[in-house]
C-alpha cells in the first residue's frame, strides 16, 4: 500500500473495497436507482417553477397554479421518501460491509505470529481494528453513494439547461472550470492531510494506551509532569493536522461561494435583457437557472466535502488493508490430529533466533520422556522461555526439529496441538470477566462443577467462594482486583482444570507468597502424576524434585542430570548457580 502519495483517488484501493458489497448486490443497486431517482427530481422542481411563473403567475391563472403547486408538493414528498431511503440503505451498506473487514480484520489477527505482537504498538492495532475500520463506513455512508447522486444530478441538470437555454448553460459554464480545478487541488491536498491526521490519531492513541497501562510506574517514578509533556507535544501534532484540514477548507469553500454568486449576477445580468427583449428567454427560464445554477454548484461544493469522507475513509482502508496483507502467520499445514498423547517431548539440533543474525538457541538437544517433570534453569536470555514458545509453536524455529511422542509438530494441526499443553505463564493475564470465565475461557466442555471440583483439588475454593459472587466475581482489566497470587493462582487452575498431558510451569512461582507457592507445589505434585511437565523457575522446592533438571547457558545446554547428580558436578554451573541462589533458601 502506498503512503502519502497525493494522488487524489487511489482507484486499486477502491475496486478492492468494493468487492465486499458483493453479497449484498441488491442492495447497492438498490442505493444505485435511488440515486437515478433523486437526479431526476432534482430537474422537476426548477421545471415546475417555471411553469408557475410563465403559465400562471404572469398570465394570472389561479387554477393551473393551484394545479403546479401540487405537482411540486407531490414532487418533494417523493423526494423526501427516496432521499430517505437512499440514505438509509446506503449508511446500512456500510455497517454490513465493515462488519465483515473487522471480522476479518480479527481473524487474521488472531493468526498473527507472538513475533509480530512483539514488535507492533497495541494502540496502532486497536486504531487499526475499531476507528479505522469505523471511518471506511463514511465511504458509503457519506461518500461514494453521495457523490454518485451529485454528479448524476449535476449531468441531469447540465443537460436540462442547454435544452432550455444555451446561451445561459454558457454563462454558468465560464465559471465551472474555476470551481473544478479549486475542487481538484482541494482533494490532492486533503488527501495528504488526513493521512497526516490519521498517523497523529494513531500515534495518540498508543501513546495512551501505554500510559493508562503504565500508569502504576508513572506514577511510582513521579513521570507525571514529564508524561503530561510528552502528551502535551504529540497532541500538538494531533491538532496541527486537523488545523490543516480546517486551512484548506476554508480557503475552498468561500471560493465556491463567490464563484456561484457570480453566476447568479450573470444569469440575471444576461438574462433578464433578454427576457425584457421579450427574447425566449422568459423570466420563469431565468428564475428557473438560478435554482439550476445553485443546485449544479451545491453538489460541487458538497461533493468536495464528500470527497474529504471518501478520502478519511480510503486512507483508514489503506491502513486496514496493510494489515490484512501482512504476512506473519504460524503456517497451519498440519494434518495430524493428536489423540493419545503420551507426552514424550523431543529437541534436536533447534536452532532459533528472534532477529535474524542473533540466535537465541544455538543447537539445542533434549529429550523429555513421558511422565517426567523437567526443571529448567539458566540466567536471564540463557533461552529458558524460548523453549516454551516453540513447544507451542508461537514462533518458528530457524532449523531442527521439534517433536511430540515422535510426531513434528509442523505436522500437527496447531489447535490440536495446543489443546494438549497447558501453560502457566509469570506475567498472569486475565480477562476483565468473571472468575469462573477466566478459567474455562468459555470453554463449554468445560462445566462450573469440574471448574469446583478442581479449585478444591488445587486447594483454593474456599479463597474464591470467599469473594463478593465467588466464581462469578469480575476481576476487571487484567485481573486488577486481585493480588498477583491470587491471580496466579487463578492461571494455575486454568491450566489444571483442561487436564492437559503436557504441564508447562514458565516461572510460576516467582511473584507469589509462600502460602500461595505451597498451595501451586501441592498442585503441582498432583497434575504432575503421569505427565510430562516442564518447569521454569528459580524456587528451590520446584527444582530439586525434578526428574530431570536442564542448564542452560547462552542459548546452549551445559548441564543435564537430576538435583544431586549436578551439585556432584566440581564448578559445575548448577552447583554454582545453587550455591548463590538457593543456598540462603536451604539455611531458611
Amino acid at each position: 500500500m502506498s503512503e502519502k502519495s497525493g494522488k487524489a483517488f487511489d482507484f486499486k484501493l477502491f475496486k478492492r473495497l468494493i468487492t465486499y458489497t458483493d453479497p449484498y448486490r441488491l442492495t447497492f443497486y438498490s442505493v444505485a436507482f435511488f440515486a437515478i431517482l433523486l437526479s431526476v427530481f432534482a430537474v422537476l422542481r426548477p421545471h415546475l417553477l417555471q411553469q408557475v411563473i410563465d403559465r400562471s403567475i404572469i398570465p394570472q391563472n389561479g387554477e393551473l397554479l393551484l394545479t403546479l403547486i401540487s405537482l411540486i408538493l407531490g414532487v418533494l414528498f417523493l423526494e423526501v421518501i427516496t432521499q430517505f431511503l437512499f440514505i438509509y440503505f446506503a449508511n446500512w451498506l456500510g455497517q454490513e460491509v465493515i462488519r465483515d473487514i473487522r471480522v476479518k480484520l480479527f481473524q487474521h489477527m488472531l493468526g498473527f505470529k507472538k513475533q509480530y505482537y512483539d514488535q507492533s504498538a497495541v494502540g496502532r492495532l486497536v486504531t487499526r481494528a475499531v476507528s479505522d475500520i469505523e471511518t471506511i463506513a463514511s465511504i458509503f455512508s457519506q461518500g461514494l453513494f453521495m457523490i454518485i447522486s451529485d454528479l448524476l444530478k449535476m449531468l441531469v441538470i447540465l443537460g436540462y439547461m442547454f435544452y432550455k437555454s444555451w446561451e445561459l448553460t454558457l454563462l454558468v459554464l465560464m465559471v465551472l472550470p474555476v470551481i473544478i480545478y479549486a475542487t481538484r487541488v482541494f482533494q490532492k491536498k486533503m488527501k495528504v492531510a488526513f493521512e497526516e491526521v490519521r498517523t497523529q490519531v494513531s500515534n495518540l492513541n498508543s501513546f495512551v494506551q501505554e500510559r493508562i497501562t503504565g500508569m502504576k510506574i508513572v506514577q511510582l517514578f513521579t513521570r507525571e509532569k514529564t508524561e503530561y509533556a510528552n502528551f502535551k507535544e504529540i497532541n500538538e501534532k494531533h491538532k496541527k493536522g486537523w488545523i490543516k484540514t480546517v486551512w484548506y477548507n476554508s480557503i475552498f469553500f468561500p471560493i465556491a461561494e463567490m464563484s456561484s454568486s457570480i453566476t447568479i449576477g450573470l444569469i440575471v445580468w444576461f438574462g433578464g435583457l433578454k427576457a425584457a427583449q421579450g427574447d425566449v428567454i422568459t423570466l420563469g427560464v431565468v428564475v428557473a437557472f438560478i435554482e439550476l445554477s445553485q443546485m449544479l454548484f451545491r453538489p460541487l461544493r458538497q461533493i468536495a466535502d464528500k470527497f474529504n469522507s471518501l478520502q478519511m475513509g480510503m486512507v483508514a482502508a489503506n491502513r486496514v488493508f496493510a494489515v490484512l496483507d501482512t504476512d506473519s502467520k504460524i503456517e497451519d499445514e498440519g494434518k495430524i490430529e493428536l489423540e493419545e498423547v503420551k507426552g514424550n517431548i523431543s529437541f534436536e539440533n533447534v536452532r532459533f533466533s528472534y532477529l535474524e543474525g542473533e540466535e537465541v538457541l544455538k543447537g539445542v538437544s533434549v529429550n523429555v520422556n513421558s511422565g517426567e517433570t523437567v526443571a529448567i534453569v539458566g540466567a536471564t536470555g540463557a533461552g529458558k522461555s524460548t523453549i516454551i514458545n516453540l513447544l507451542s509453536r508461537f514462533y518458528e524455529i530457524d532449523s531442527g526439529v521439534i517433536s511430540i511422542d515422535d510426531v513434528d509438530i509442523r505436522t500437527i494441526r496447531l489447535e490440536s496441538l495446543r489443546s494438549h499443553i497447558a501453560v502457566v505463564l509469570q506475567d498472569v493475564f486475565l480477562f476483565a470477566d468473571t472468575i469462573l470465565n477466566n478459567i474455562t475461557l468459555n470453554n463449554p466442555e468445560i462445566t462450573e462443577e469440574q471448574v469446583h471440583e478442581a479449585a478444591k483439588e488445587i486447594g483454593i475454593h474456599d479463597f474464591i467462594i470467599s469473594l463478593p459472587d465467588g466464581y462469578h466475581y469480575n476481576v476487571k482489566e487484567r485481573g486488577a482486583m486481585l493480588s498477583s497470587g491470587q491471580r496466579q493462582l487463578i492461571s494455575f487452575l486454568r491450566a489444571y482444570v483442561t487436564n492437559p498431558e503436557i504441564l508447562v510451569l514458565d516461572e510460576a512461582t516467582s511473584s507469589i507468597d509462600s502460602h500461595s507457592e505451597q498451595l501451586i507445589q501441592d498442585a503441582t505434585n498432583k497434575i504432575t502424576k503421569g505427565r510430562t511437565s516442564i518447569v521454569i523457575a528459580h524456587r528451590l522446592a520446584t527444582i530439586k524434585n525434578a526428574d530431570k533438571i536442564i542448564v542452560m547457558d547462552q542459548g546452549e545446554i551445559v548441564e543435564q542430570g537430576n538435583h544431586n547428580e549436578l551439585l556432584e558436578i566440581a564448578n559445575g554451573y548448577y552447583r554454582n548457580l545453587y550455591e548463590v541462589q538457593f543456598a540462603i533458601a536451604v539455611e531458611e
